[in-house]
């Protein structure tokens, strides 16, 4: 007889960490270059508006030294443009201001709890926006 396997749910909480898996969602969604090239500030829209969005960059590693080739969008949205005035406001709506907070700290994992401090929204809110069977922007537990 062969092993029954059981698949166990886990109900995430307002304490379990989430990040923007973006190998998720490169799989799931043929925009999300051009939701990230949108979150782009000004004067790197107008550079990147015309090169390819799949430009890849030289990157120098500040800590290691190490030079590596990596997504151009991703890296200057991430170490640019999430430090310019106006990248999140109180009138960014939730989605948005959550996947935006991931990005301007580096993806790092963070709970809806920790999430809820840095966009002025319940941690249950968010807790029941993230958790859903719809994923958005990537946004979902980490591993």
């Amino acid at each position: 007889m062969a092993e029954q396997k059981h698949f166990s749910v886990i109900r995430p909480t307002i304490d379990t960490p989430y990040h923007i898996d973006f190998d998720w969602w490169k799989e799931h969604d043929n925009n999300w270059r051009v939701f990230l090239f949108s979150c782009l500030c000004p004067e790197h829209q107008s550079t990147f508006q015309d090169h390819s969005i799949e430009t890849k960059i030289d990157w120098v590693d500040p800590y290691t030294a190490e030079i590596r080739e990596v997504d151009g969008l991703q890296t200057t949205l991430i170490n640019h443009c999430v430090k310019e005035p106006g990248f999140l406001t109180a009138n960014t709506a939730m989605v948005d201001a959550i996947f935006r907070v991931f990005l301007s700290n580096g993806n790092h994992p963070m709970s809806p709890l920790e999430l809820s401090d840095k966009i002025g929204k319940s941690a249950d809110t968010i807790l029941r926006t993230i958790s859903g069977l719809q994923v958005y922007k990537g946004i979902r537990p980490n591993k």
